[in-house]
């Protein structure tokens, strides 16, 4: 989007990132119990419901690990053969040994898998973060060639529907603060502390998205930017143009640890969340397995084989490119539903449960509970929607196909939802 990003980033942060946060907040401080998301959902809806929420939580989890480890196997490419992320072949084997080590990794127990996160989260995304930044800011204080227009004109981009499929990506990226909201109750003033702590958090994360963004969209032109491998395209520019690109191999290497870090994160929280709902009987018993080390290999083991027949997709697609978006979109559309029922259910609980002492409350009473869960509900079920449009901007291929992946994958990762509440 060049420019243009800027509104689209606020855009997303007022529809959809505040009040996720706020809402989740009164969930968090009203209804503090394990299980987080299914716990809230259930006590709105009750507890079948709530393995729907639950459920649809980890199929989003699942469904997002192909397009980071599309990201990590592109950061090993640019450490030997950049020309790879190009090769399909490629892509998916390195894909799958990632995924399949960082699932065996878990399986030896919580001091291995945080040691792998504790490491990846400082050479993998401080270090890149920071430096993608600074380099992007010294170039636009050089007064060197920008691949975007800096304009009045560009920093209000067409909102025309087909212009605007990308932007639910931009909501995915900015999912996830139901977990910053158990937190809330710590504060010692939640009702003061914790919109401030909010409001400082969205400018942080903002800001480094929209300076990340522009860094990027300084050196490479929005015809040639990859949608998962932009950040390493924009450090083998910059590199090149500072001429310091005997760098780039251990820059890629840092990213790749990044990732890795991430993705082994990822592996064992919703694997373990899910869990929360084997206590109310709603997943098989070998899904309970747990191994010496306290880990959950019945849900692990499932969740490998999913996200490894997801990332299968590469195979079928005309780029890769197009495979990294289209199971973008499918994440979408598991993570929207779930936030719908997360609005639904606060806005419900507020009437049902109005005795419940919540330590925060969205602001401005049933009215401002109203107007910003109705502004979640409705951008999840718009984001949800145009989840399912071919971005004009990308060769997705046949359009039957695309359109048969996403509700083909929507229907298939929920049948055995269906299932498990039915036996029960």
């Amino acid at each position: 989007y060049g420019f243009g990003s800027i509104l689209y980033y606020v855009l997303a942060a007022i529809l959809f990132f505040i009040p996720t946060a706020f809402v989740c907040a009164e969930l968090a401080t009203g209804w503090p119990k394990a299980g987080g998301v299914y716990a809230w959902v259930s006590e709105a809806f009750g507890p079948s419901v709530g393995f729907i929420a639950i459920w649809y939580g980890w199929m989003l989890s699942i469904a997002w690990f192909p397009t980071v480890l599309t990201f990590t196997a592109s950061c090993i490419a640019y450490i030997f053969k950049p020309e790879l992320i190009h090769n399909n072949h490629y892509m998916i084997v390195t894909m799958l040994s990632i995924f399949w080590i960082a699932t065996f990794i878990n399986f030896l127990g919580m001091k291995a898998s945080s040691w792998v996160s504790s490491i990846g989260v400082i050479l993998g995304t401080i270090l890149p973060g920071a430096l993608i930044i600074g380099l992007g800011l010294t170039w636009w204080y050089l007064g060197k060639d920008l691949k975007i227009e800096i304009s009045w004109g560009s920093a209000f981009p067409s909102l025309k529907l087909s212009n605007m499929v990308f932007f639910v990506g931009m909501l995915l990226s900015l999912a996830g603060m139901e977990m910053s909201a158990f937190h809330a109750r710590e504060a010692k003033n939640p009702k003061h502390d914790y919109p401030i702590a909010m409001a400082i958090s969205s400018l942080i994360i903002l800001s480094v998205y929209i300076l990340g963004s522009l860094s990027i969209a300084f050196v490479v032109s929005p015809r040639d930017v990859n949608l998962f491998a932009g950040l390493m395209q924009a450090f083998n520019e910059f590199f090149t143009a500072f001429n310091i690109k005997h760098f780039m191999p251990w820059l890629a290497f840092f990213a790749a640890i990044g990732s890795l870090a991430g993705i082994n994160t990822w592996i064992i929280g919703p694997a373990k969340g899910i869990l929360a709902s084997a206590n109310y009987g709603f997943l098989p018993p070998w899904m309970h397995k747990v191994n010496k080390n306290g880990m959950p290999v019945g849900t692990l083991f499932v969740q490998a084989v999913l996200g490894s027949l997801i990332a299968l997709v590469f195979y079928f697609m005309p780029s890769v490119n197009a495979a990294f978006w289209i199971i973008t979109a499918l994440t979408v559309q598991f993570a929207m539903v779930m936030y719908v029922l997360i609005f639904s259910a606060c806005i419900r609980l507020r009437y049902t449960q109005p005795e419940v002492k919540r330590h925060y409350r969205v602001p401005g009473g049933k009215v401002g509970l109203w107007i910003i869960g109705g502004i979640g509900i409705m951008t999840s079920l718009w984001a949800f929607v145009v989840a399912f449009i071919p971005p004009a901007q990308l060769n997705t291929g046949s359009f039957l196909f695309y359109e048969s992946y996403l509700i083909g994958g929507i229907f298939l990762l929920t049948l055995p939802a269906l299932l498990f509440i039915r036996f029960k």
